[in-house]
Order: C-alpha cells, then structure tokens, then sequence
C-alpha cells in the first residue's frame, strides 16, 4: 500500500475511533454503521482523486459534493431530484430536519433517542469531521493538525455525555487513533528519503565502533508517541471530570436531580423526572385565585400534539401578538355552563421558562415583558429571551363545567382537526391499540371509552406510580408501560393519549403544574414536585378536555366520575369574580386554520420556524444550511472554555457531602472560590488581600445585587470565616442555593454582552491555564532530570 493510501486509511480509522465517544448520546448506536459506510466512501473517493491525480481544491470539493449526496440519499432521499441529487426541496428538508435536532438535543435527557434530526447531525457530524482530517492528514499532509477537529468531536461528546462511565475508554481510543495517524505520518515522511539505517559501524549487539549505544528513529518515535500519550491521559487526569451536560438533565432522567438553581428549559419536559424527584419542593411560583374549585386549577405550559414514534412534541405553529383578549376557544357550544374566574400568579426568580404557566382556557391576560400568542395550543411564548423569571402576571380564565350526558352526546369533530389529532406512526406497537379495544369494548361513544381508558390507569389496570422509572415518551416506551405497568405521570399521559388515537379521539398531552399547596395566607405554593403532565380529549361543543389517568396525582375531573354533578354553579365569590356570558360558539382563529396551513406558517403573521421562540420565517434556506455546517465545524474549540466552567462549578457544588470537619471546610471554600469566579467572570475580578467579609460587601457593591441575593453572599463570607478562624467550626448548609442566588443576582444585573461573555468566555478559566502551567513545568523539571542521566546521540562528526 502507497504512502498516502496508508494515510488515508489511518485518517478513516482515527475519525471512528473519535465517533465513537459519540455512542453514549443516544439509545440506539446503529448510525455508527450509517456513519461508517459514508465515511468510507467518502475516504475512497478521496483516494481515487488524489491517485488521478487531482488539484487538491477540487479533490475536497468532490468529497464534499458525495458526502451531500450520499446525506441527501439517507436523510431526503424523497424529496431529492431523481432521488439522490440535493435540489431545493431536499435541501429544504436537510434544513428542517438540523432545526429538528437542535430542538430535539435540548429536549432530551442522555441517553436522548436516535429521532431523525439527531441522526442527521451525528452522521453529518462525523462526515463533515472526517473530511477535514482526511484533508490535513492526507490532501495536505500534515496529520499534527488534523488532531483539533479529532479533539473537537471528543470534546462535544465528553460535554454532552457529563464524562462519566467509559468516558477515558473513548478518550483512550480516539488518542490512540491520532497517534496512528501521526505515525502513520512519520513513516511516510521517512520512507520519502529510502532505506533507514541505524548508524555506521553497528555490531550485532545495537553498538556502534566506539561501544555507544545507537537509537533508530523508530524507536525514539515510539518513546515520543508513549509520551504524549501518557500526557494526553495524565492531564484530562487531573482535571475535574465533565459533568453537567449540556442536555438538559445529564445522565438517564433516572436519577434524582441536585436541586437548586435557576430552573431553565425549551421544554419543561426535559427536566420534569427530575423535578418530582427533588429532595426540597422548592417554590417556582404562587398565585391567589377565586376559583371555587381550586383542585381542578391546573397551570398549563403548553401542549404536545405530535407523536411521531420516538417521541411527543409540539406543532410548529404560528405566532402573533398578545390579543387584548384571547378567541373563544375552539369547539366550545353556547349550552355547556362556563364560569369566568381571575388569578394573580408571582413567578420565583429562580424559575426561568419560555412558556407562561396559564390555566386552561385563559381569556385575558395582562403581563409586561416581551410575549408572543399561539392561538392553537392557546399559549404565550418569550419573545427574544423572555422568560418566566420574576414575573408577575393577572389571569382571566374560563371554568368549563360540562356534564357527562353533554360529553357523551358529542358529534365527531371536524375532519381536519380529527385527521392530525389522530395520527399514529407506524412504529407504534399493536398491543397498543389492541389493549384499548379490549379496555373500552362495550362503550357505545367516545366519552365512555375515554372514561374507561382513565379509570384502566387510574385504578383497575394495576397501575404503580413510580418516578425512578427510566423516562420515555416514544413507542418502545408505551409498550414497556403497558408490560410493566409501572410509571409516572409522563408514562400515564402519552400512553392514554396514544390509546385514544388509536380508538379516533382526537388526543394531545399538556404539561405544567398541579394545583400547589394553600398557605396560611390564603396564596397558593406550587413547587418543583407540582410538575406534571396529563392527556386533553377533544369533544365537539366543549373542546379540549382534561382528563388524569395518573394514580395518586391532581384530581379526577368530575365530568368523569360516577353521578357527575349535573354542571349548574353559582358565581365565584372575592372582589374580582365575574360571572361570563356564554363563549360564542363562532369558529376562533386557530379553529379555522388546518393542520397543513399551520404548519407552512399561513395562519398568522409571523410564523415560527421553531417552538421554542418566534424567529423570521424568511431566513433563506441556503443561509440555514451554510450557517448549519459552519456550526458543526467551529462548534468545540470556542466552547470549550464554557464546558471547563460547567464542569468546575458541578463539582464545587457537589463537593463531598462527608460530616468530619475537613468536609465541611472543602465544601464551604469550594462556594466562596464559585462566587468568586462567578463574580469575575461577570467583570468583578477577584482581590485575595481583602477578608472574605469585605470581599463580599465589594461583589454586592459591584455587582449590584438586592437584599436577598446581598445577604446570601455574606452567609457563604461568614461560613467562610467560621470554618477558618471558629475554634469549633461548624458546617453550614444551603450553601448550594445561595450560591445559586448569587448567580442569578449577578446574571440579572449584567448586560448581555457581560452575560454572554460569562457563558461563552469566563475570565475565571485563567484558572485552568494557572494550572496547566504549573504542571508542565513541574512535569518538564521531572522528566529533564530523568532524561539527563540516559546515553547521548552519538557525535555525527565521528568516523
């Protein structure tokens, strides 16, 4: 094999090795194998240019032209013209499925499952990676810096995955890799210059004339390759491990999560395991209400209303401005009783969302800030970074009290609305729909089979309500919920919708917040466990309706129950209740816009390209692909610094929870030396000469932070001072929050440049260069004292 053929198969080599730190992302590893057969043929037409030969501009362009084509042929290939070639409306769909993973990627919790957007970027990902080292490594022959963008789709792994686990195994290989690459490299340098030889006058013992000992310069590469690799693995060594995650929650979603801090999701479903697995039910908000029925005051997110096998998800839907007041909601008759009721809701500080928590359907809402309206989930979403953080916010909202006698008198729903509320994907399994046959068989119309799917999860299916169970909304889940039958709310939910699609109910699962707690004052707490989610049926002339199939969460809606109260109420009392007229049965504007026509953005006039928050839906699609691809090639090294941070400030937070005094001290320190680098990295650099006490007036001062955020800065200062100059000291606790707090104040008072520049560039990671530093020079003083003492090179001036 030639010089470059050698090359370019270690390249190949080098590039899987490095994937395959990718492998714990996702559940499913088979688009390794997609990954390696496009690599592959990528690499060979690569080595076919360069055998013709090719000018070295148009060898990559052809690389990159396949690597489009052979992605158009697995990801678009029916939106591709003749099938292969990327046209307009395959790269319109390579476009939307990169939106897709990038929603998807902030979704789901690692292992997150292997959805098509996701696929798309692993294996574009690999691709547009192997094309540059096959590029440095082999078109241009310089295989050193082919290691950065090695080095680049590691790091984006060890970020995401947290480290943990066989984390060094990957790093280990894919070392191992570059090192055969730089090998590789050597080899085919020296053989440019013929036959090596190890020196003049060598006698069969390796010595030359005069008894020196002679190294060959193979063997010095070896010694220089174990080297650096031992390097390579004593430093990441040495440094904190990865943790945290990108993702939002690391690991599973099985686990309990930490607690504390500020609460921040695209989509609270991400994160919502993890809250009711929270050791403190720490407040995210308060409300007070009239509302009669305070058990039935759910507070609404949003609504996931697509299933598309591997998961639920919402609409891309368009957006407008806030109405003055909302439509009347869609499919609501003049005859069903409605009550008008109005709530005051305070979000916490430390709760941080794009959607605005509203109870369902709300008809005014009065709120400052920055907030955009989707009329057919009926939902408000932050405009440009609006978030829930500190709001405060009045509600008028409707309480649709519908008999049982009107529910099971319901006409079917419009086709339109019946055709996208009832789609199933293919990959969801037949014991799905055979399970609710046999649960509803005998009922004569829709409401009674979906009283007896409730009734099924609720109490005579056997059910158990179990949050460590590991948390899935695709279709492998739903049957392994319906085997085990053992879940929580987001099993109970996505299963009896899908069940009710299944029957032709149209179906959808909300997400938000139970009813809370009641305080002595009269307010109600809703806290982290409060998170839920639930199935909404749709009944033609009472709309959306809720439903609770989760055992031992919220409450039965009384429509449902046996007896149901015959729907007449009196008028809520307090000095703000208003009895409403009747909502119009008159068509609102979400109602009369299909399912196509939301999803090409023609109902409003300002479509959404994505869920999360309104952007311009006249971005070119050229700009989305090229802006995509320039992402995927500089999206590590600049962040790398932030993932430094991440990881530094997870492991002070989770320091030792050890009672001896040592403990107690190395966590106390390891808070302070947090607000410390927070502080500086938000442009209040750090002043060791100063007492921690006038260190912490100083980052109140600069930082310009309120009362509560002021006074836990001085608790961790005073913390500090105890378990250092205390004769006895004693360990504090709620270090973690304050901490928090201080973070929030300062991320709050900052502009956003100074906030961006905190997350993307902390000045605090002069620590790690610090550190780095120190080691090489210690590490260099060690092995220049070892190395010292062995033989010299033999004199080329002899002989």
């Amino acid at each position: 094999m030639s010089g470059r053929g050698r090359l370019a198969l270690c390249a190949f080599a080098a590039t899987l090795l490095a994937a395959g730190s990718m492998l714990p992302l996702v559940d499913r590893s088979y688009w390794i194998l997609q990954a390696t057969f496009l690599l592959a043929v990528q690499s060979g037409v690569g080595a076919l240019a360069r055998r013709a030969p090719l000018p070295r501009l148009l060898t990559i362009a052809m690389q990159f032209l396949v690597a489009l084509v052979l992605v158009t042929v697995v990801f678009a290939r029916g939106q591709a013209v003749l099938g292969f070639l990327p046209g307009p409306e395959a790269v319109q769909r390579l476009a939307d499925l990169l939106t897709t993973g990038v929603d998807d990627v902030g979704r789901y919790a690692i292992p997150a499952p292997a959805t098509e957007g996701i696929r798309l970027m692993l294996v574009g990902g690999v691709l547009l990676v192997g094309l540059v080292v096959d590029t440095l490594a082999v078109t241009f022959r310089s295989a050193a810096p082919a290691g950065l963008p090695l080095l680049a789709l590691y790091s984006v792994a060890a970020g995401l995955s947290g480290g943990g686990g066989a984390g060094w195994l990957w790093f280990l290989l894919a070392a191992c890799g570059y090192l055969l690459l730089l090998l590789a490299e050597g080899r085919d340098r020296i053989s440019q210059w013929g036959r090596v030889f190890g020196g003049v006058g060598r006698t069969p013992a390796g010595r030359d004339a005069s008894g020196g000992q002679v190294h060959a310069p193979v063997r010095t590469g070896r010694r220089i390759g174990a080297l650096a690799l031992g390097i390579s693995l004593a430093v990441p060594a040495a440094l904190p491990a990865l943790d945290g995650g990108v993702l939002a929650g690391s690991g599973s979603g099985a686990g309990k999560g930490g607690g504390g801090g500020t609460i921040s999701a695209v989509n609270p479903l991400v994160s919502l395991q993890n809250d009711l697995n929270q050791p403190e039910n720490r407040q995210v908000m308060s409300y007070r209400t009239n509302s009669t029925r305070p058990q039935d005051f759910y507070l609404r997110i949003l609504a996931l209303d697509q299933f598309t096998g591997s998961e639920w998800r919402p609409s891309r839907r368009s957006l407008q401005d806030v109405p003055k007041r909302l439509p009347d909601p869609a499919g609501l008759a003049s005859d069903v009783a409605v009550t008008e009721i109005r709530t005051n809701v305070s979000a916490s500080r430390s709760y941080q969302q794009t959607y605005l928590p509203l109870p369902y359907p709300a008809a005014e809402i009065r709120i400052d800030g920055r907030w955009r309206y989707e009329p057919e989930g009926r939902t408000l979403v932050g405009d440009r970074g609006q978030t829930t953080r500190g709001a405060t916010y009045q509600v008028s909202s409707l309480v649709v009290q519908p008999t049982a006698d009107q529910l099971a008198a319901a006409v079917p729903a419009p086709a339109a609305l019946r055709n996208e509320y009832t789609q199933i994907p293919g990959s969801l399994p037949k014991v799905v729909k055979e399970t609710a046959e046999r649960v509803t068989k005998g009922s004569t119309n829709d409401y009674e089979r979906a009283v007896k799917l409730q009734n099924f999860f609720a109490s005579e299916g056997d059910f158990t309500y179990d949050t460590s169970v590991t948390s899935g909304t695709g279709s492998a889940a739903i049957a392994r919920f319906l085997k085990d039958r053992r879940g929580f709310c987001v099993h109970f939910s996505f299963t009896m919708a899908a069940m009710a699609r299944t029957l032709g109910i149209p179906a959808r699962v909300a997400v938000g917040f139970t009813p809370g707690t009641v305080q002595t004052d009269g307010s109600v707490s809703v806290g982290l466990r409060d998170a839920h989610a639930w199935p909404e049926l749709y009944f033609q002339g009472i709309g959306w309706t809720r439903f609770e199939p989760t055992p031992s969460r919220g409450s039965v809606p009384t429509y449902t129950q046996p007896d149901a109260p015959t729907g007449d109420t009196t008028a809520p009392s307090g000095p703000e209740a208003s009895a409403a007229a009747a909502p119009r049965a008159a068509p609102s504007a979400s109602a009369s816009c299909s399912s196509q026509q939301s999803r090409q953005g023609d109902c409003g006039p300002t479509a959404a390209p994505g869920f999360a928050a309104p952007q311009d839906p006249g971005t070119p699609t050229s700009t989305i692909v090229w802006g995509a691809l320039a992402i995927l090639l500089v999206l590590t090294l600049p962040l790398l610094p932030m993932f430094w941070r991440v990881r530094v400030r997870t492991q002070r937070l989770n320091a030792s929870s050890g009672r001896t005094p040592a403990d107690a001290t190395a966590r106390t320190l390891a808070a302070w030396l947090e607000i410390t680098d927070t502080a500086w990295d938000h442009g209040i650099g750090p002043d060791d000469s100063q007492t921690p006490r006038k260190a912490a007036a100083r980052v109140v001062r600069l930082g310009q932070l309120d009362p509560d955020e002021a006074a836990a800065v001085h608790r961790v200062a005073g913390a500090v001072e105890q378990v250092l100059y205390a004769p006895e000291p004693r360990a504090a606790t709620g270090l973690t929050e304050d901490v928090e707090t201080v973070r929030s104040g300062l991320r709050a008072s900052a502009d956003r440049s100074a906030r961006i520049r905190a997350v993307l560039a902390p000045r605090s990671t002069a620590r790690a260069v610090w550190a780095a530093s120190e080691r090489w020079s210690a590490l260099t003083g060690r092995w220049a004292a070892r190395w010292s003492g062995l033989p010299r090179w033999p004199s080329r001036q002899q002989g």
